[in-house]
């Protein structure tokens, strides 16, 4: 009985998880980049951007595609961080990591209160290298009270960066 006790109850929400997949694929379409979903269990990423334009050649410091690998946390209350292996560093352009806020799940919340709005943060590898921790049996990168070092990448600036890395310029109505 002690044992089942200290024993920590994780609750698995695949629908949940795979969702957040579709809504970074949902927002960089919105921001008129091409977007599509790596096979399930695809080693490294989960999603490969591309210019709408089919006859784009890519300019100097553009990409023909971005590698992007979705981290997703359900819970509103959160650590705040995710795990990742150092050995993936190299098979990714960005790591978006997605706060879905469905809702508190610590302590005595069962997740009937607390959701917000998901966050976005869109980050490189260089920001993934210098913020990992290794040193412990699941190595992750931990995201708490980094708000300030963090607002360049949240959301719909974070999808810039993709944009900019594909040379795909915001959308614009020209006007005669």
């Amino acid at each position: 009985m002690e044992e089942e006790q200290t024993k920590r109850e994780w609750l698995r929400l695949p629908v949940v998880a795979a969702g957040a997949e579709y809504l970074v694929m949902g927002h960089l379409m919105r921001r008129n980049i091409l977007t599509y979903q790596a096979p399930p269990g695809h080693e490294g990423y989960d999603l490969i951007c591309i210019h709408p334009d089919p006859r784009h050649q890519p300019g100097p410091g553009e990409q023909a595609q971005v590698r992007v690998q979705v981290k997703s946390r359900y819970a509103t209350d959160c650590d705040r961080g995710f795990p990742i292996k150092a050995a993936s560093f190299d098979a990714f352009d960005f790591l978006i990591v997605v706060f879905l806020n469905i809702g508190m799940f610590y302590g005595r919340h069962d997740g009937s209160t607390g959701a917000q709005e998901p966050e976005f943060f869109t980050l490189p590898t260089t920001f993934i290298r210098a913020h990992h921790h290794a040193h412990h049996s699941w190595p992750k990168v931990r995201l708490r009270g980094m708000d300030a070092a963090l607002a360049p990448f949240a959301n719909e600036t974070g999808f810039e960066q993709i944009a900019a890395a594909l040379g795909v310029p915001r959308p614009r109505k020209v006007r005669g």
